[in-house]
């Protein structure tokens, strides 16, 4: 199929500036939920900045790991940066991220045989241009770019106008707050439809969501358990060994808050927190989400007293030796950037209120931890009798690998009369795809559900921001905390460590 020219493309001058899909909307309006029409086939993966980590090291191992599961799978991937490749070195980079995977069979050696690269301008109409001209079909675009880049790509993009059918894919940051989050939303709705944005979230992988999703609506132990009545607090921790692995140049600008609250748990806690939607239609699914985020603040309004932060000093993990974070390359101290977040905040529905949800997030801390973790209250009264401490039943749910455990209280053993702490553990099935695979798979076949939708990616901004505002005017000190730690020492009575999984 020859690629497409200009006159092919989706023009802005040619669409038509009623259509709901691409109208300007406020922050607290809804997409449209009515049928879309059918789309084409997406046939062409442009990912604009393919010579970076993210396309290396996530994207491409990714997309052969999906061509693996899925052979019958066919898709020309076109890959563009300001690297210079030509298409053998280009080839090679492609090959050897498939192999990291054991990517393999007659879907992979075809797009082996057919990838390209160019090197452009990604900023340029003309840069643009050059590589939309590489492609064929409707194309799917994916942004491994950093965002002011991906800010002014989209400008091109909207002058010069994508091949019908086109979606795209974003990732985070989506803006730097609100107001910058609501003007990219306008942007790229002015290029495709809603329908056609993908904001990527690999947290929301299809298997994490369905076992969340499982989990909670389709066992009745559960859900009428699931409210303020019997859950007294919910803790979701991502904390991480890792340290800044040369990624100063975004990370030193973010920090722990938006890099990993601001944007993933916000993202888990709208899934826990939801009501029970109809369906997983995208409408539904992502309508329950958002109903759920715009519920959802800062604890007891108090930016200040419900957030803390720090970062990491010299210290060893392992047999590692790390310097401090303020040393490591590409650091400017000066900005003051926390490596670990901790915020609480509220969702003010009914099943919800009073209920605090702990959010946190660190690098270089001593044990990797990624979990909700789901406090219960303690049973009213211990009959008589019965000799030991019965603590509130805690329920632990894993993430990367998932699985489940649920603290107990039980007699014996020997001694039935002795109540003692027991775990009961499941895993869950890991699914066939990693996280990205399935964001691609997503992106590929025009399914959103499980991205985020304008009006939610402006939502965890809105929440977010009180507290950003209240660490930029200094009222939250920056503590310290060794690498390899628990954290600060201050931050002994923050989120409860419990029985690991």
């Amino acid at each position: 199929m020859a690629p497409e020219g200009p006159r092919d493309r989706q023009s802005d001058a040619s669409r038509n500036p009623a259509e709901p899909a691409r109208a300007s909307r406020s922050a607290g309006s809804r997409p449209s939920d009515s049928p879309p029409a059918e789309l084409p086939r997406i046939e062409t993966l442009l990912v604009l900045g393919a010579s970076g980590d993210l396309a290396s090291r996530l994207l491409l191992p990714s997309l052969g790991q999906l061509l693996t599961v899925e052979p019958d799978r066919r898709i020309l991937l076109v890959g563009a940066g300001a690297e210079q490749y030509d298409d053998e070195q280009w080839r090679t980079r492609v090959s050897d991220a498939f192999r990291s995977s054991q990517a393999s069979g007659d879907a992979v050696d075809e797009l082996l045989s057919r990838t390209r690269y160019r090197s452009a301008d990604l900023t340029s109409d003309d840069g643009v241009r050059s590589v939309l001209d590489e492609c064929e079909g409707a194309v799917a675009i994916y942004f491994a770019l950093p965002p002011a880049i991906t800010f002014k790509a989209c400008q091109a993009l909207e002058r010069i106008g994508v091949p019908n059918g086109s979606v795209l894919g974003l990732e985070k940051p989506f803006g730097s707050d609100a107001a910058s989050a609501h003007e990219l939303n306008e942007l790229v709705q002015r290029i495709v439809p809603e329908r056609s944005i993908h904001r990527v979230d690999h947290f929301l992988g299809r298997t994490t969501v369905l076992n969340l999703l499982g989990l909670r609506f389709a066992n009745r132990v559960f859900e009428p358990l699931w409210n303020s009545t019997h859950i007294e607090r919910v803790d979701i921790v991502y904390d991480e060994e890792l340290a800044l692995e040369n990624r100063a140049r975004y990370y030193d600008h973010a920090g722990a808050l938006v890099d990993m609250l601001q944007s993933h748990l916000l993202q888990v806690l709208a899934i826990f927190a939801m009501e029970p939607p109809a369906t997983l239609d995208e409408a539904d699914l992502r309508d329950a989400k958002s109903t759920t985020l715009r519920a959802t603040q800062v604890w007891g309004g108090d930016a200040a007293g419900s957030s803390r932060r720090a970062r990491y000093t010299a210290g060893r993990i392992g047999d590692r030796t790390l310097p401090a974070y303020t040393d490591e390359a590409g650091v400017d101290a000066s900005n003051e950037t926390e490596t670990l977040a901790e915020l609480t905040v509220e969702v003010g529905t009914w099943r919800w209120a009073g209920v605090p949800f702990t959010l946190r997030s660190g690098k270089a801390l001593g044990r990797k931890r990624r979990e909700i973790m789901v406090t219960f209250r303690e049973a009213p009264r211990v009959p008589s009798g019965l000799e030991g401490e019965a603590p509130a039943n805690v329920l632990h749910i894993a993430l990367a690998p998932e699985r489940i455990a649920l603290e107990l209280n039980m007699n014996g053993p020997g001694d039935p009369e002795t109540l003692s702490r027991e775990v009961m553990q499941a895993d869950f099935d890991p699914g066939r795809l990693k996280a990205y695979g399935e964001v691609l798979r997503g992106i590929l076949d025009g399914d959103p559900s499980l991205s985020i939708r304008a009006d939610t990616a402006e939502q965890c901004w809105r929440i977010v921001e009180p507290v950003l505002e209240a660490w930029r005017a200094g009222t939250v000190p920056l503590k310290e905390y060794a690498a390899g730690s628990d954290g600060p020492a201050s931050w002994r009575t923050s989120v409860r460590t419990g029985q690991s999984v």
